[in-house]
C-alpha cells in the first residue's frame, strides 16, 4: 500500500494520495488510512504536501509555522510560483493559540497571493477533508475553476463566508454576481450594496482594502 510515486508532478489513481514523505509517521497520515485512502510517499514532491486524483495540491500551514513567524509566507511564495497544472489548495490550522494571526494569513493567502485557503482545526479535519475529496472524484472535482454557468466553488464560498457579516446566503448571492475573489476585491461599496445591504458591502470593502494592514 505504501509505494514510492515515481514523478514529482504525478497524480495519483482513484482512492489514492502521494504524500511527502515527510508526513509518513503524521496523526493525518493514519487517519486517512483509516478513512480508507491508499498512500504513495514522495521524496521530492517540492513545495506541496500532498496530490489529490483530481489533480489539487495541498500545502499545509500548521499552527506552529503560524506562530513562528513570516517563514511560512516564503514558503507560500515557492508553492504559488511552483510551474505546476494542479490546482493549489492551502489548509491553514486556526486554532484558539493561533487564532490572533488567522486574519494576516487568511489575507496573504487569498488577496495577496490569490490562492484558495480552507482552514481547519488540525490533522484530523484536515484527513477528513482531504478523504472527502479523494473519495468524491468520480462525481466531480469541486475545485477546478467554473464558468459562471456552473456551481459555485465551495472553497471560496467558504472564504467568502469569513468576511464579517457575510453569512452562506449573502456569500452565496456575492458570488454570483463575483465568480471569484479577485473580482470581488475589486468590487466598491456602491457595486456592493444592492447584493447584500449597505452595512455588509461597508464590511465587504473594509476586510478586502485593509488586506495589507496586519
Amino acid at each position: 500500500m505504501e509505494n514510492e510515486a515515481p514523478v514529482l508532478n504525478a497524480v495519483p489513481p482513484y482512492g489514492h494520495v502521494i504524500a511527502s514523505e515527510k508526513w509518513r509517521k503524521s496523526p493525518l497520515i493514519q487517519s486517512l488510512k483509516g478513512g480508507g485512502v491508499k498512500i504513495f510517499f514522495e521524496s521530492e514532491l517540492g513545495v506541496a504536501d500532498f496530490h489529490l486524483p483530481n489533480k489539487s495540491c495541498i500545502l499545509y500551514v500548521s499552527e506552529c509555522d503560524v506562530i513562528a513567524g513570516n517563514g511560512y509566507k516564503r514558503k507560500l511564495v515557492r508553492y504559488r510560483n511552483a510551474s505546476s497544472s494542479f490546482q493549489q489548495l492551502v489548509l491553514v490550522e486556526k486554532t484558539r493559540l493561533c487564532e490572533q494571526y488567522f486574519s494576516a494569513v487568511q489575507k496573504f493567502v487569498a488577496f495577496d497571493l490569490g490562492l484558495t485557503l480552507l482552514p481547519v482545526s488540525g490533522q484530523t479535519e484536515a484527513s477528513q477533508l482531504i478523504a472527502q475529496l479523494v473519495h468524491g472524484e468520480t462525481r466531480e472535482n469541486p475545485f477546478r475553476r467554473r464558468t459562471s454557468s456552473q456551481l459555485l466553488d465551495p472553497l471560496v464560498l467558504a472564504l467568502v463566508q469569513q468576511v464579517p457579516g457575510v453569512g452562506r446566503v449573502k456569500a452565496l448571492a456575492l458570488l454570483q454576481n463575483f465568480p471569484s475573489i479577485q473580482q470581488l476585491c475589486n468590487a466598491n461599496s456602491t457595486q456592493l450594496e444592492p447584493i447584500v445591504g449597505q452595512a455588509a458591502a461597508q464590511h465587504i470593502h473594509h476586510f478586502f482594502h485593509n488586506s495589507t494592514s496586519t
